[in-house]
């Protein structure tokens, strides 16, 4: 199933549900999946300092219509390439409002894979999920989804579900604008990471992709998937940069979490 979430100030957002379901395929207009996203779109990422001063500003407003009530489960975010727990506050502030356990991955800034990355990460998860009467929701953006989604496979009786932001996990994996520098920093190539993994494997737990065909750095379709590739793909109005902190994308996740609530 895909969904679409667009802006909607005074009211939670927008739901469409297509006519169709089945694998991820270009829609109209759509750029070719195995491509990186065009300049134009990249250059549009720089709005990301609008879409955090915006979710920043609207935090309280999107907590309030999403509070879990009882079904308080512990979450981590997860960062992205090259970010550290600060590019994901404002998505933190709403959940913590919100009334979720939240904390942060703890591992520092993001700087690709290493052979202990997900060992440390389990480590983590295990100790916030005890804290809280776990299994933990993970909510990882792009790379960080990859992570997430990892950990997930690995150790499901750690994890509730995940819920990935413009994460590449099917499709090429140089159908992107970071593969280069990611390369440079991380010190391995892109589709050889130092640890065991088939990316596009669905993990063993309930599983939602946000993706936007509005992604400056990640191709939409290894965002979003195939079927059975992930249990569903909630489309969003944002750039990758704005997963999460534009208003829109933040009320989507906290109701993606609400509407999991007695799962």
């Amino acid at each position: 199933m895909s969904l679409v979430y667009k802006d909607r100030m005074a009211s939670k957002p927008e739901i469409r549900i297509p006519a169709s379901m089945g694998a991820a395929r270009p829609a109209s207009g759509e750029a070719d999946p195995a491509v990186a996203p065009s300049l134009a779109l990249l250059a549009r990422e720089a709005m990301v300092f609008a879409n955090f001063m915006s979710g920043k500003l609207s935090v309280n407003r999107i907590a309030a219509q999403y509070a879990p009530g009882c079904d308080a489960r512990p979450v981590m975010l997860v960062p992205g390439f090259l970010s550290s727990a600060r590019s994901m506050f404002v998505l933190h502030q709403a959940l913590e409002r919100a009334g979720y356990p939240v904390t942060t991955w703890g591992l520092g800034r993001n700087l690709g894979a290493q052979s202990d990355t997900l060992d440390r990460l389990a480590a983590n998860v295990a100790s916030h999920g005890q804290r809280h009467g776990g299994p933990v929701t993970m909510i990882g953006w792009s790379l960080g989804g990859v992570f997430s989604r990892e950990l997930a496979k690995r150790s499901p009786d750690l994890v509730r579900e995940v819920l990935t932001l413009g994460t590449p996990f099917s499709g090429s994996p140089r159908a992107n604008n970071a593969w280069r520098l990611y390369e440079r920093v991380a010190g391995h190539p892109v589709d050889a990471p130092p640890i065991d993994t088939v990316l596009h494997e669905k993990p063993p737990v309930p599983t939602f992709a946000f993706w936007s065909r509005r992604d400056g750095v990640i191709a939409p379709a290894c965002a979003r998937g195939e079927s059975g590739q992930r249990d569903r793909a909630i489309e969003l109005d944002c750039g990758h940069l704005g997963f999460a902190s534009k208003p829109s994308a933040v009320s989507a996740i906290l109701a993606q979490l609400e509407s999991t609530a007695s799962v």
